[in-house]
């Protein structure tokens, strides 16, 4: 059924059937700043040859497809094995819904049941589900559950964590209720941490690899949250955990993450997967949904939808969750990556990001007037200080097809002159030379 109305008729009868006397009364609350006055400049109707050359037209002005990419800050270019989208597209996989019914759902619940047994082991934890939308909602979900653990309500965030993150933290939790720790010289400082938790914290949330590539301190931040009683939630990259210690075998109590890197394309921002791993004392106020396995009534192995804490499962004030998608095929596709890659290929990813990205680093602190911003250990990505607006550089480098960097000014006032670089396996010897050229050309190093 349409609720849409057709005409000026229908719009009114809907208009007075709730009360209003305009269709503006239901949007006053948007601010004025953010409201479009113009008309849509929307062409049509147009031929089916038309659309597909006008819409053919806006895809190629996205220039991710032909550009070398240095891009990162969370969606990293990394290569992506051609049978995960042919397994991934296969019409039994790409038209699934959540499988309720386990007799007839079977391959997507031995998919989601992979994608767990993965993620704990990378993550070194317990349990892990397979319902998140992508790393920013998993670390208020875990948040969210370290309240109710602990009930406290003030979360401690170490001050590296992504802008956006932190955002979506504050947007879910109010700013009031989420204390943020400045990180010094790019990364946490563990005394800093302990003034912030103490008269009570629910949890520590820190980033590791952090916003800025650099790595942190997980055993201490774990055994300071411990002190004084909160949760220790590390938000981590999982291409990253192929070589670094998994948080969980130093305490960590929730691990999350973004899994774009994991065969996800970084298809303009989304859709993309978050993970949430757990230990086993906290799986009864774990968001969304659990796959166990189990045997039927024959003995055959088998598997089911275990825990569902979702409110359309369960009294809405007994639910711990309103996630309402299980991001099956996403899921599916890292867990395909995962399994063609194998802990070895993985593991090798991660030391050629290690490889590339520490020379791209000593290339470009070689350029007169640019720097590198933080000293601390990084993996895929680090700050680089430009001797001019990181923004010209970033233009300069565009002209010659390549993604330079993101541009950190965006965030912050003080950050106009870096650049957040990444590199990825994907990137070559002659493009790291090409991207150092094009910032000795916009720093006017000749």
């Amino acid at each position: 059924m349409s609720f849409v109305g057709l005409s000026p008729q229908e719009e009114r009868r809907m208009l007075d059937a709730i009360g209003v006397e305009r269709f503006e009364e239901l949007i006053a609350a948007v601010p004025d700043a953010v409201r479009l006055r113009d008309v849509l400049p929307i062409p049509g109707p147009m031929s089916e040859i038309e659309l597909r050359r006008t819409i053919g037209g806006w895809a190629r002005e996205n220039a991710v497809d032909r550009a070398v990419s240095f891009m990162g800050g969370g969606v990293y270019d990394h290569y992506i094995p051609a049978a995960v989208s042919v397994l991934a597209s296969r019409s039994e996989f790409a038209t699934a819904y959540t499988p309720y019914q386990p007799e007839v759902a079977q391959g997507t619940l031995t998919a989601i049941f992979e994608f767990q047994s993965l993620i704990c082991e990378l993550t070194g934890m317990e349990v892990a589900n397979a319902s998140l939308y992508d790393g920013a909602t998993a670390a208020v979900e875990a948040a969210l559950l370290a309240r109710a653990q602990t009930n406290r309500t003030r979360v401690v965030v170490a001050g590296a964590l992504h802008p956006h993150w932190l955002a979506v933290l504050q947007t879910y939790l109010g700013a009031e209720a989420v204390t943020v720790v400045a990180d010094r010289g790019g990364q946490a400082a563990p005394e800093d941490l302990q003034t912030a938790l103490g008269g009570g914290a629910a949890c520590v949330i820190y980033q590791h690899p952090n916003f800025y590539g650099l790595l942190e301190s997980p055993a201490a931040i774990h055994a300071l949250a411990h002190e004084h009683g909160a949760l220790a939630i590390a938000c981590c990259d999982p291409i990253a955990l192929a070589l670094l210690e998994p948080p969980g075998d130093t305490g960590a109590d929730i691990v999350v993450g973004e899994g774009q890197s994991l065969g996800i394309p970084p298809s303009f921002g989304g859709p993309f997967l978050g993970f949430f791993a757990c230990r086993s004392a906290l799986v009864r106020r774990m968001p969304g949904r659990i796959v166990g396995e189990t045997v039927d009534h024959q003995g055959r192995r088998g598997f089911v939808l275990t825990l569902q804490t979702r409110e359309q499962h369960i009294r809405r004030e007994k639910a711990t969750s309103n996630i309402c998608t299980n991001q099956g095929l996403l899921a599916l596709r890292a867990t395909l990556y995962m399994a063609l890659m194998g802990k070895q290929g993985m593991r090798e990813v991660a030391e050629l990001c290690v490889q590339k990205t520490h020379h791209a680093a000593r290339v470009a602190a070689a350029i007169p007037g640019y720097r590198i911003a933080y000293e601390g250990p990084f993996f895929r990505e680090f700050v680089l200080e430009c001797p001019i607006e990181a923004w010209s550089v970033a233009r300069e480098a565009l002209a010659d097809g390549i993604l330079a960097g993101v541009y950190l000014g965006r965030f912050r006032p003080e950050w106009k002159r870096r650049l957040l670089v990444a590199v990825t396996e994907q990137r070559s010897a002659e493009e790291i030379d090409r991207w150092a050229a094009a910032l000795r050309r916009a720093g006017g190093v000749r």
